[in-house]
């Protein structure tokens, strides 16, 4: 048995999503002729309160479209320093829209209303024009943390005060709505672009939703096609999308509860100096001085572990859809075996 805690990107269609793939009446989607993924798109808009919403291959393309469609060339996007569009696209924001970034620091990969205000730009020419404020929900790099909707509102403000595109990195967005009971449509409410991805803990092999007003999708959906991402009958995908929706939301305090779980016990372990507050399926914790953080991935990988190595001196677990309760067993035996 191999236990694969590396992401959550690594599960497989459940059975019944399989055949809901398998039964998915298709069409050419870059005519927006396919049944299942205008089904999709009209589902996600609805739950989410906004007006439209695009499929696309990936979380990383909806990001990009998205900060492209926010901005113009020589404009600056403030994010956190840890942020995923920063850190994981590939220099993306550079390179498709030609513009640059304000990095910020805060708490488990947070922003707040305060660390927007200070760094939007004076409106001089010798700077330059701050056009968009992103983060990220929950935070990847900041142990699966989750801002709170009264926090949002407030990044929200401040953003619109300033006439600035407030967009929201939502790869896990689904376990923050989860972990703290909330209701999706306040999303919609809140920022002017949603970036959900549903090939992480909800399961799908493929594919991620942007949404927005029909005006902003509209652009959005030229920019999908310039970089590639317009599909044809694609459909199968969007199936898995509809059936996710439907039935792999609230599983997911499954996975904050194994999570925790894991947490609790490294929390006692001596060769352990911080577990990082587990919220959602994300769990980062940090080894001490004398201990190898590659010594502890070897450990893991003799009972048939992957972990993911996230720093100098810690890693990553990430639990999902495929991690069991008997897999759950197996890990607390080598956290609880390792000397």
């Amino acid at each position: 048995m191999t236990i694969d805690l590396r992401s959550d990107t690594v599960t497989r269609p459940t059975p019944e999503m399989l055949q809901a793939m398998w039964s998915a009446a298709v069409g050419d989607d870059v005519f927006a002729e396919d049944p299942s993924i205008n089904a999709l798109e009209s589902k996600a808009a609805k739950m989410f309160g906004t007006e439209a919403a695009l499929f696309c291959p990936s979380g990383t393309m909806t990001n990009q479209i998205a900060i492209k469609v926010h901005t113009q060339p020589g404009d600056e996007v403030i994010c956190h320093r840890e942020s995923h569009i920063y850190c994981y696209e590939g220099g993306g924001i550079a390179f498709n829209s030609g513009t640059q970034v304000r990095l910020v620091e805060g708490n488990n990969g947070k922003l707040t209303p305060a660390d927007v205000m200070a760094n939007i730009n004076p409106g001089d020419s010798h700077y330059a024009k701050t056009s968009l404020v992103a983060v990220e929900n929950t935070t990847n790099r900041g142990g699966g943390g989750t801002y709170k909707l009264e926090e949002l509102r407030q990044i929200g403000k401040v953003a619109h005060e300033y006439n600035l595109g407030f967009h929201l990195d939502g790869a896990r967005l689904m376990n923050a709505i989860v972990a703290n009971n909330e209701d999706t449509r306040e999303y919609g409410k809140i920022f002017d672009s949603i970036s959900l991805c549903l090939s992480k803990g909800l399961g799908c092999p493929v594919g991620s939703l942007l949404l927005g007003s029909k005006e902003f999708i509209k652009k959005a959906h030229r920019y999908r096609k310039i970089m590639g991402g317009g599909m044809r009958q694609a459909g199968f995908l969007a199936a898995a999308g509809i059936y996710a929706l439907d039935h792999h939301v609230d599983r997911l305090k499954d996975d904050h509860a194994k999570a925790r779980k894991i947490g609790e016990v490294l929390n006692n372990k001596p060769w352990v100096t911080e577990v990082l507050p587990c919220e959602t399926n994300i769990l980062i914790f940090f080894v001490n001085d004398t201990t190898s953080r590659d010594r502890v991935l070897n450990h893991f990988k003799a009972h048939h572990i992957s972990a993911m190595a996230f720093g100098p001196k810690s890693i990553r677990l990430v639990t999902h859809l495929d991690f069991t309760d008997a897999m759950l067993a197996e890990v607390l035996k080598a956290i609880d075996s390792f000397q």
